[in-house]
């Protein structure tokens, strides 16, 4: 085994450690909110790290242009993009934070006499 492939098991071994983690996280979560905020390690860690062990092992083999870097890199990068936006909005929606109308239930005759 050459030292690259250990590099590259290393990493695999790491973020599938990251993804049991949270899964036994998510089990023991007490609520939608917490498990929403569970999902970080994984999204934000395990998944670059394996796209970064297969950029490494291409790279080892000789099979490894500018194509995959630049895809690799973009794909890191919208990986952390969607699953900030995603669990914000996820988590938004589970804490049910909501505009609150003022005017909700009035009668619209009424609304200048209330002023």
């Amino acid at each position: 085994m050459s030292v690259v492939e250990i590099i590259v098991s290393v990493l695999v071994v790491l973020a599938t450690l990251l993804v049991v983690a949270t899964a036994f996280a998510l089990w023991r979560a007490p609520d939608a909110l917490t498990r929403v905020n569970v999902l970080g390690p994984t999204t934000s860690v395990a998944l670059p790290i394996l796209l970064v062990a297969k950029v490494i092992h291409d790279a080892s083999l000789g099979e490894l242009d500018a194509n995959n870097i630049v895809r690799a890199v973009i794909a890191i990068a919208g990986l952390w993009l969607i699953a900030a936006v995603g669990s914000y909005y996820i988590g938004r929606s589970i804490y049910g934070v909501t505009v609150v109308d003022e005017r909700a239930g009035v009668d619209h005759r009424d609304v200048s006499t209330k002023r």
